[in-house]
């Protein structure tokens, strides 16, 4: 009689028999016969078949006491699934191995030992026949066994992973799919162990998993075996690829994150039955990456080969989760699994939210509204800096004003309110960007609130932006935006902060109007550049200390303050790749700068800081200059390294057109030649003399973005952040609206792009239609308002062809 054949090596495997070895061994059977070739490295092995399972089951007569144990079972009562999960598991560890498959499964082993050598380790990992689809991924529903050696060893391995179909979580988890247990069956791999333990492992995936943007590769890792990334025990590295430019010949990292990977998995010393233990990462260990640059970007190349792959018959490329593992004997780069991604890539549609109040309370303040949600938390009044520590995510922030130091705890506050401040303040700005409800300007915000008690924030009832005793209810209504029209006006935005450029760029837009370079100075660099370069001139030690730390992974001051900043804009230009990102550098005040670490040391006191030493006149000054040069350093890297050639520099504040030739002199000393390698540089058009001398600007620069804030400032006169003349600031004033059009038609007589990026567009409906009127060639909004002016831009456009 002929032996039934239960082993099936890589090499015979393809997708295609997840019916016979599940998908996690059909996965990697496909990619060592398909891959391999392409120089992917997948370590060899073979799967023991679902058939062997069934087989198991009915040499033992086990099926009815399976039934027996899983039939009534109530998946909602902990107690009951617990008890016969474990009945379950223990019928079929008590099940005996046929001795013909173990022939074949030591036969195979012998095998593998033969290829690798005597002291072989294996990995014995489950694949259940319907886990790793499109659309249940079941991973980790099953155990997997690492550092496995010597026959006994590996059939234990074996009977255990057979076992683990009914963990716990592996039946909840079929229950909520809809698979029958009986259905199922589980083969299982076993492969060559990684010799990760002695170097690194993690996970990556084709696309980003927080918003879905799929032109990244976006990788994690840790030190140690891998199976810590993938139950989440430990805060893994982080690092993205841009796919784009990375099949462009592009070889750079877009942006790493370092995890504090606090522990990592190595194999145990024998003197413990477990196979495996956790260790303390070293200080030396956790302050550097696990991976340098070009294992990245090995990584980023294995991934886009394993997309490309999986794609479809139209050739639409399938997000992928993978397991990779470097190996610390020889140094190389296995990938150890590859599966669809089944949480992201299933979302789609773009839809509208609007949020409608429903409750009715007091509203004990009031001032301007910014944005258009309603948020609820409990009040946290914060009178400065050095409290900062004990708010909470989730709480609502009370406090007289807010500077960029502050911006840490803005992200994670539910509600902004604040005493002092326009619709331009600093406040205002980043509760925008971040997507934040805002209460700006109620002047008795921090008396009037009594500090832990419950509120809600309502910016949904138009101008006027109401904070109420009590926790109110709302409702969110969405509305599906996949019909929306183009308009003819380019919609842009404005962004600042690169966490949110991904999920940011699923709105309708055609790029990025403004970039601000400050968010991501004050939140990832933290420290001002010249105190980052003379550190000696800090005459303050802890200060000194503080910039020392900040940059001691880096071989220079130079480089961390590049390699940041860089990454910061390379982030908002990859999210909109390839349409125009317009970066403007640098245009903190002086009052501004000095808040950063070590700036008090290099900053002037200026009494009105917002019409002194700001902008362009920094830029070739000798207190500022050896700053621009990093700025500068950093830019050439976003565009030449990094190939995102789809940023456009922009100069803010350039009150003189000899001071325009001055910077863009010095620009192209430093690397940035205005027109060499397709570089355009625009420069903000917010000061009388931009317009006035529009003519003359225009020789120098290949565009203008108007500056509402400003120019209405300067135009009428009025300081935007005096409380005391705040009524008499107004965009939509005749001499700031001429000032506009003056701007727009001088652009145009010059062949130059002309936009606007200020506020009114966002704030006034009638600004908007007054942009479109006369002929602006875009309008950049913040992402809040961006669906809103796109229809009232087309009903205006409309208007005018009738």
């Amino acid at each position: 009689m002929t032996t039934h054949n239960y082993i099936r090596w890589f090499n015979e495997l393809t997708i295609d028999d997840i019916p016979l070895v599940g998908g996690k061994n059909a996965s990697l059977g496909e990619m060592y016969q398909e891959l391999t070739p392409q120089g992917i490295l997948i370590p060899n092995g073979f799967a023991i078949t679902a058939e062997a399972y069934r087989y198991v089951l009915d040499k033992a007569d086990a099926w009815t006491g399976l039934h027996q144990a899983l039939d009534a079972l109530n998946p909602d009562d902990v107690n009951d699934l617990a008890k016969r999960a474990l009945q379950a598991r223990e019928i079929i560890y008590a099940a005996p191995l046929p001795t013909d498959l173990v022939t074949q499964i030591l036969a195979a082993y012998a095998q593998l030992q033969q290829q690798y050598g005597e002291d072989l380790s294996v990995a014995v990992r489950s694949s259940a026949t319907a886990e790793d689809l499109p659309t249940a991924s079941f991973a980790g529903q099953q155990d997997t066994y690492l550092n496995i050696r010597g026959e006994q060893a590996l059939l234990e391995a074996c009977k255990r992973c057979f076992a683990s179909l009914f963990t716990d979580r592996a039946i909840h988890y079929r229950i909520d799919q809809g698979f029958d247990h009986f259905k199922l069956a589980l083969s299982i791999g076993i492969m060559k162990m990684v010799r990760s333990d002695l170097d690194a492992s993690g996970v990556m995936f084709s696309l980003d998993t927080e918003s879905g943007f799929s032109d990244v590769v976006f990788i994690t890792g840790a030190y140690g075996l891998g199976e810590n990334v993938v139950q989440g025990a430990v805060d893994p590295d982080e690092f993205y690829v841009h796919k784009p430019t990375f099949r462009q010949g592009h070889r750079a990292v877009l942006k790493r994150t370092l995890g504090a990977k606090k522990i990592k998995m190595v194999y145990s010393d024998g003197r413990t039955c477990e196979p495996t233990r956790n260790i303390v990462t070293s200080e030396e260990e956790r302050g550097r990456f696990c991976l340098d640059d070009a294992d990245v970007l090995t990584l980023a190349d294995y991934a886009l080969k394993i997309e490309q792959h999986y794609s479809d018959k139209a050739g639409h490329a399938k997000p992928m989760d993978m397991e990779w593992a470097k190996d610390g004997l020889d140094g190389k780069l296995y990938i150890v699994q590859a599966r669809p991604e089944t949480v992201v890539s299933q979302l789609s549609g773009m839809v509208l939210e609007q949020y409608v109040l429903k409750g009715q309370g007091k509203a004990i303040v009031t001032g301007h509204a910014v944005g258009s949600k309603i948020a609820t938390g409990t009040a946290r009044i914060i009178e400065h800096v050095g409290q900062l520590g004990s708010f909470k995510a989730g709480d609502v922030l009370i406090a007289d004003m807010t500077t960029p130091d502050w911006e840490p705890v803005m992200k994670i506050a539910s509600a902004i309110v604040t005493n002092r401040g326009g619709r331009t303040c600093h406040a205002a700005i980043i509760s925008r960007e971040l997507g934040v409800p805002a209460v700006i300007g109620c002047d008795n915000a921090t008396t009037t609130i009594k500090d832990g008690s419950a509120v809600t924030v309502s910016c949904a009832e138009g101008d006027n932006g109401k904070v109420y005793e009590g926790l109110l209810a709302f409702d969110i209504q969405t509305t599906d935006l996949s019909g929306l029209q183009h308009p003819n006006t380019h919609i842009m935005l404005n962004i600042g902060n690169p966490e949110l450029a991904f999920k940011t760029s699923f709105l309708p837009n055609d790029g990025v109007g403004l970039a601000r370079m400050e968010f991501i100075i004050t939140e990832y660099i933290k420290a001002h550049p010249m105190a980052l370069l003379h550190p000696e001139r800090v005459q303050d030690a802890d200060e000194r200390e503080q910039l020392a730390q900040l940059t001691r992974n880096h071989a220079t001051a130079a480089e961390f303050f590049i390699q940041k900043l860089s990454e910061g804009v390379s982030t908002i230009a990859a999210a909109f790749y390839p349409k125009p990102v317009v970066v403007r550098m640098s245009d903190f005040k002086t009052n501004e700068y000095a808040t950063l670490l070590g700036g008090r040391w290099f900053e002037f006191d200026e009494e009105n800081p917002m019409i002194g030493f700001r902008g362009a006149s920094r830029y070739t000054h000798q207190a500022y200059a050896e700053g621009f040069a990093l700025e500068c350093a950093a830019m050439k890297r976003v565009r030449e390294d990094m190939g995102l050639s789809n940023v456009i520099l922009m100069i803010p504040f350039c009150r003189r057109v000899d001071e325009a030739k001055r910077v863009l002199a010095y620009m192209a000393e430093l690397g940035l030649e205005r027109g060499k390698n397709g570089l355009q540089i625009y420069v903000m058009c917010e000061i009388p003399n931009n317009v006035i001398l529009i003519d003359e600007f225009s020789k120098h620069f290949d565009g203008f973005s108007i500056g509402s804030n400003d120019l209405t400032q300067l135009t009428l006169g009025v300081d935007r952040d005096s409380a005391i003349v705040a009524e008499d600031f107004d965009e939509r004033d005749a001499g700031v609206k001429m000032m506009i059009k003056m701007a727009v038609e001088g652009a145009h007589r010059n062949h130059r792009h002309c936009g606007l990026c200020g506020q009114a567009p966002s704030d006034y409906p009638e600004m908007a239609e007054y942009l479109v009127e006369i002929g602006i060639d875009s309008m950049s909004l913040n992402p809040d308002t961006v669906l809103k002016t796109t229809q009232l831009v087309l009903e205006t456009e409309l208007r005018l062809t009738q």
